[in-house]
């Protein structure tokens, strides 16, 4: 069955959509008809991702911007509204991976860059978003956390707990706009198909593969299809929720498989 919206008329951001879940997201908005603010710290990626739109009859315009730089997250915003006039949805999706060490292991440095991204990007983005959103009358956010925001991820103590921060900073945030018109909800992918993927040891994807009951990564889309609803008026009771798209990942229960990997 296919689910389609039509945002004829809306503007939506979505950073880090120069490639990935970002750029699935921000096709996936082009195809609804809304205008894409196409936000990626990489000027090749965020074009590329616009020409797509645009091949496919949609419109879009990128935008630079490193969402670690509150400043720069702050400009990127007015340059939208004043390109646009108005911004009706935001996906904050632009993150990074970490290396899998144990936690002592884990430098300060490591610990302070993917958190200043991960974490306090989405801080940035939805204090400027929730501003022009309020001035407007309203508007929907999807902040993207991850599966590893709902439990624990193996040597990953910095990635963890910057996408539990997001869940948290997402239900914070819910609770302060609830009757002003903003709604803010969170997705929470299992594997995906990404980059990120690309470079990891078969072994571990085979391992990450072992721990989804589905037994197969989402594509990007998949994950896009989830925050399209988030933002749709379908989802308009829906705020402060973090919606795990992961092939079953967070419903737990993989300690009684015995088959297959050890």
């Amino acid at each position: 069955m296919d689910v389609t919206y039509d945002f004829t008329g809306r503007v939506a951001l979505v950073t880090g959509s120069g490639s990935g879940i970002g750029c699935a997201s921000a096709l996936a908005f082009g195809s609804a008809g809304a205008t894409v603010a196409v936000s990626d710290i990489s000027p090749a990626n965020g074009t590329s991702t616009v020409e797509a739109i645009t091949a496919s009859g949609g419109s879009a315009q990128y935008y630079p911007v490193d969402v670690a730089d509150e400043h720069a997250v702050d400009a990127l915003v007015r340059s939208i509204v004043a390109d646009h006039g108005r911004l009706d949805f935001a996906h904050n999706n632009a993150g990074v991976d970490a290396e899998p060490v144990p936690l002592h292991e884990l430098s300060g440095d490591a610990w302070r860059r993917l958190v200043e991204i991960n974490l306090s990007g989405v801080f940035y983005c939805l204090k400027a978003e929730i501003t022009v959103m309020l001035a407007q009358g309203g508007g929907s956010i999807v902040n993207t956390a991850s599966a590893s925001g709902l439990i624990g991820g193996y040597k990953h103590a910095d990635y963890t707990a910057a996408k539990h921060g997001v869940v948290g900073l997402t239900k914070a945030a819910a609770l302060d706009y609830a009757t002003e018109g903003v709604r803010v909800n969170a997705i929470c992918p299992g594997l995906v198909d990404t980059a990120f993927v690309d470079v990891m040891p078969e072994h571990m994807v085979r391992r990450l593969l072992f721990g989804t009951p589905m037994t197969r990564m989402a594509q990007p889309a998949e994950i896009a299809a989830g925050v399209m609803w988030l933002c749709s008026d379908a989802a308009s009771y829906v705020t402060g929720h973090a919606l795990s798209v992961d092939g079953g990942v967070t419903v737990g229960g993989i300690g009684s498989r015995f088959d297959g990997e050890p």
